[in-house]
């Protein structure tokens, strides 16, 4: 048995508990002693000096996409940004789109999903969720994993019909299929109605799937059809603002199934969608004040990851690949696209190639689209509709004004303030192009610019979040806090310096500031800041 001994740190421990003084004692995998100073600490195989620095559980990163690249054998050097971070457990499988349950017949119709996550090539080497836990815990992880059950995945696996209602023999598998995977270890079911095929599935079908994860006692996420006053999923005739009818939408579902409702990434997308987010916090209360289980989840910046298709509106979406080709279709594609973005204040302008996903075209990475548009000597929208039909989706985009903006992040910081608001990532991850800022800095940016520059809520109350109560929403239980008998999955950081350099958005850091040491399972994974090349130390939590 080898003992290490986190000497003289301040411990904050993921309870939400205030800091105190002291040193945690962890032997091989578990931690078994918490020693308040001046308590004399016990001798120990290994020292770590944690003098001026906190000593943390490790963080969650509670939206994730790295389950689609774990399976790759060179996911190390892809996801090293997230150790670095201190993420230690990623809950992943989130926005529908899960590689599990899979079938032969099913891989073509993920894999048009799967290009934006996948960071590189592998085989399905499974079919059911234990199988792809079971592959996993073979090949060995980075990081912990918590799966999640992608409602997409299962469509795919279990009916022939990609869009709308399902035979009532395809839902009651698909049902069977969900509960299946659950009872494998997944640890909630998840929905990606702003994508293909939900947005197309009806209430009562998603109500069906929502029961059968409040029958487990597991969550739900849900990203939800509409992220800004208007979206592809709802008509422009709809009077309401499509954000709030989609969040109604949502909350109406965790009052008929009675499940615990998580909604992901819970943004404002455009300049004139930032108005609604008094309404839609207030819905949020008023269900929690209700007694239904809310919660929302946010990532600390004013740019997200998605696919170039996300701002498609659903009728030019059911009419691919073909529809590219169609100059009636481009025409009022590009009439319509131009009245959207004026109404919701989102451009051209605030789109950001991440990913080109064709070689070809790969120098214009980091670009954004009137600069690429510039350099093809074309419009922006005929930029956008080459990079979509050549790459039939996969072009991963870098969208701004998410919430705010660089210099006005008043509607950013009003959700993160919020005590029933999770951290996230939300980061999909990949070997090339320009990276999202929130894969290598969301949990220093919230420790330094949100707790320690601007004071928007306590030390103990932020860690708590990144720790204890995802945990807690997830149902981990052997992780999440620094207590006798739980995993050593531990992070040290010096609080004067942890930060994450954004200043130049066109030359992210390569990593954060002030990340000491991480832990995973009692292995240091990170010394002095910087991964230890080729360790894979996490290990598959079923829940």
């Amino acid at each position: 048995m080898t003992a290490t001994l986190f000497k003289n740190g301040t411990i904050v421990d993921g309870t939400g508990r205030p800091a105190i003084p002291g040193s945690v004692l962890v032997e091989d995998d578990r931690i078994t002693d918490i020693i308040a100073a001046p308590d004399e600490a016990p001798s120990a195989d290994r020292i770590v000096d944690a003098e001026g620095l906190v000593i943390s559980p490790g963080f969650i990163d509670m939206h994730s996409h790295a389950d689609w690249v774990l399976p790759w054998e060179e996911h190390p050097r892809v996801l090293k940004c997230l150790v670095e971070q201190g993420v230690t457990t990623v809950v992943a499988g989130n926005c529908g789109i899960s590689p599990a349950p899979m079938t032969a017949a099913a891989i073509a119709r993920t894999e048009i999903l799967a290009t934006i996550v996948k960071a590189g090539p592998f085989e399905y080497r499974w079919e059911s969720m234990d199988e792809f836990l079971g592959h996993i815990e073979e090949k060995g992880s980075i990081v912990n994993l918590a799966e999640l059950v992608g409602h997409a995945a299962v469509r795919y696996v279990n009916s022939k019909i990609d869009r709308g209602e399902m035979p009532a023999a395809d839902l009651a598998n698909s049902l069977a299929n969900t509960r299946r995977a659950l009872d494998e270890g997944a640890c909630g079911l998840s929905f990606g109605l702003g994508y293909d095929p939900g947005m197309f599935s009806s209430q009562k079908e998603l109500a069906a799937f929502c029961k059968t994860a409040a029958q487990a006692g597991k969550p739900v996420t849900i990203h939800m059809k509409a992220l800004s006053k208007l979206s592809p999923c709802y008509p422009l005739t709809s009077l309401s603002a499509h954000n709030v009818r989609a969040l109604k939408e949502a909350i109406s579902l965790a009052e008929e199934t009675g499940m615990g409702l998580q909604l992901s990434h819970f943004i404002f997308v455009g300049r004139n969608s930032w108005s609604t987010a008094d309404e839609c916090l207030e819905l949020v209360e008023a269900a929690r004040s209700r007694g239904l289980d809310v919660m929302i989840d946010a990532f600390p910046y004013t740019c997200g990851n998605t696919t170039i298709l996300a701002p498609i509106p659903f009728w030019f979406l059911e009419k691919m690949p073909g529809a590219f080709k169609s100059p009636y279709l481009r025409a009022r594609l590009r009439v319509e696209l131009a009245m959207g973005f004026k109404l919701v204040g989102f451009g051209y302008k605030d789109f950001q190639v991440m990913d080109v996903a064709l070689e070809e075209y790969a120098d214009i990475n980091g670009l954004r689209l009137p600069e690429v548009a510039r350099k093809w000597g074309c419009s922006p929208f005929e930029a956008m509709m080459r990079l979509a039909a050549k790459s039939n989706g996969a072009t991963l985009m870098l969208f701004h004004s998410y919430s705010g903006d660089p210099a006005n992040e008043a509607v950013l910081e009003k959700v993160l303030a919020k005590d029933y608001c999770l951290f996230e990532t939300d980061a999909l991850v990949k070997a090339a192009g320009f990276p999202n800022p929130a894969g290598a800095g969301t949990f220093p940016r919230i420790l330094g610019t949100y707790v320690r520059e601007k004071h928007l809520f306590s030390l103990e109350n932020a860690i708590h979040r990144m720790t204890g109560a995802s945990a807690e929403r997830f149902g981990l239980k052997d992780t999440g806090t620094l207590e006798r008998g739980k995993v050593a999955d531990i992070v040290c950081f010096d609080p004067e310096t942890v930060a994450y350099n954004y200043e130049d958005p066109n030359r992210p850091a390569e990593k954060p500031d002030g990340i000491r040491h991480v832990f995973i399972n009692g292995q240091q994974v990170v010394r002095d800041g910087a991964y230890l090349s080729d360790l894979k130390a996490g290990r598959v939590i079923r829940c």
